[in-house]
């Protein structure tokens, strides 16, 4: 594979105690667009907020018709390539751990161990006023049965689960309350002005500040939440490699950096 400075990451990779931190353009070839890459460019929909889910019930509604819908999607995708060769790095023993912003499973269930989702999991339903966690797949079955004769048709999928949807589709959606105490339902998520819980955060610096190298993967650390990690690391004197199609805010930080598919380099580190 004739990639620039594949051989410099492959060396890097090979010393082993490799942290990972995972974004949104790894999942991109499991059919998921990312935020801020090609697959992102043509978004319309603002993504949710924290603010306007808890204080507007017709903006809370509204999006949880369309997640209801993109989880649908979401949950239909299947690890790809780089996932699949992630863990293969994994069970070689050359990464110290994986820490993802990504909310789809898709590193779990490619078989990797031990994964910090930095951001949460769609898997996941969490109740903001009694804390009670269930399964999206049961709340699936109830907004299903909630809502027996509606219909609206997905013209795009976005990397939170949610999609974009005509505003015609969204008025006649009825959403559901938790069944323990009847408080707001909220997926396990982090939303954008939402705070990342302090365990995940430290869990994810420890991570980093044991490891030999950070491997950032498909993530243009536009946003604080995964950019504070490769500060940290070169703030270390860690060495930082970035992978990713498209510049990044880290670049500059980084001592090897590759722009090209991350199934095919990911597939050529793990061999």
């Amino acid at each position: 594979m004739d990639v620039p400075h594949l051989d410099a990451l492959a060396d890097l990779v090979a010393a082993g105690g490799v942290a990972v931190l995972s974004g949104a353009g790894l999942s991109t070839e499991s059919g998921i667009p990312d935020y801020r890459g090609e697959t992102g460019s043509h978004r319309v929909v603002t993504p949710m907020t924290y603010q306007v889910f808890t204080r507007d019930p017709v903006a809370r509604r509204r999006y949880w018709a369309r997640s209801h819908l993109g989880w649908h999607v979401i949950g239909q995708a299947r690890p790809n390539a780089g996932h699949r060769a992630v863990a293969r790095l994994q069970e070689r023993g050359l990464l110290d751990g994986i820490v993802t912003q990504n909310v789809d499973g898709l590193h779990t269930a490619a078989g990797a161990e031990d994964v910090v989702e930095l951001h949460g999991n769609l898997d996941r339903v969490v109740c903001l006023r009694c804390g009670d966690v269930s399964s999206r797949l049961d709340l699936d079955a109830r907004l299903r049965a909630a809502n027996p004769a509606w219909r609206a048709e997905v013209t795009a999928v976005n990397p939170d689960g949610d999609v974009d949807l005509p505003d015609e589709a969204l008025e006649a959606f009825v959403p559901v309350d938790c069944l323990v105490c009847d408080g707001v339902l909220k997926p396990d998520v982090v939303f954008f002005g939402e705070t990342v819980p302090p365990d995940r955060v430290s869990r994810s610096f420890a991570l980093v500040g044991g490891a030999r190298a950070l491997l950032v993967l498909g993530s243009s650390l536009t946003v604080m939440s995964g950019y504070r990690f490769v500060l940290r690391a070169a703030k270390d004197g860690t060495p930082v490699a970035i992978v990713n199609q498209g510049p990044t805010r880290g670049d500059h930080l980084a001592g090897v950096r590759v722009d090209a598919p991350l199934g095919a380099v990911l597939t050529a580190l793990a061999g």
